[in-house]
């Protein structure tokens, strides 16, 4: 009798509460196909251009411009890198070469190393490997904004003393994202195709995290 009336008294387990499984809290399985499809869409970075930097003037009615890829540079039509440099000789900027980006050297396997992360928080199934994968790719994409901000920065500001053409307190830093005038020529900088890839699967991480984090509170309260 005592053995019952302990047992009806005593308080019941939440089975929720006591299943470690259910602690871990697994990622629905649309999340985990769509965690896996957004990183093999990464793949998409090594076969097009991560950004356009553009420049048009009266004596260039048609444009010139440079796309930056993964792992190299290239004009937007065959003369234009060279044309681009040949002006910046005139103003005291140094010539854009891929030595400039000492980051393409190592951004193959950054996007390699984020590939991967992404299809196994897909394989292993768990919320915080989620959480985990798009924390890094976001800081990894704030750190590339800052770094792509440095560099147009020194390359704007460090001119040749001795160039041709010097303009007292004028400096040639390209934008960061937008337009911007520099003296006649109207300077752009927009991602490229592969860029716009990495934006929208930055997009699709966050908005799957935040359904996984506000899932995860629903069911624990």
């Amino acid at each position: 009798m005592t053995m019952t009336m302990a047992s009806v008294g005593a308080p019941r387990a939440d089975a929720s509460t006591a299943d470690p499984k259910t602690q871990r809290r697994p990622m629905r399985r649309s999340t985990r196909i769509a965690v896996a499809l957004s990183s093999a869409a990464l793949g998409l970075l090594y076969v097009t251009p991560l950004w356009h930097i553009g420049l048009t003037a009266p004596q260039y009615p048609e444009g010139l411009g440079f796309f930056i890829w993964l792992n190299r540079m290239s004009g937007e039509k065959p003369q234009d890198l060279n044309s681009i440099n040949g002006l910046n000789h005139y103003i005291g900027m140094k010539e854009i070469v891929p030595a400039s980006f000492p980051e393409l050297h190592y951004m193959p396997l950054a996007v390699g190393v984020l590939i991967g992360l992404g299809l196994l928080a897909a394989a292993w199934g768990q919320r915080k490997a989620l959480y985990a994968w798009t924390a890094v790719f976001a800081a990894g994409a704030l750190a590339g904004l800052a770094d792509f901000w440095r560099w147009g920065y020194q390359y704007g500001h460090d001119l040749n003393p001795r160039a041709a053409i010097k303009i007292e307190g004028m400096s040639y830093q390209p934008p960061l994202l937008g337009g911007k005038q520099l003296l006649n020529f109207h300077a752009t900088s927009w991602p490229g195709a592969g860029g716009w890839v990495a934006i929208g699967v930055l997009l699709i991480a966050v908005t799957l995290t935040v359904r996984e984090w506000r899932s995860a509170r629903s069911r624990a309260g």
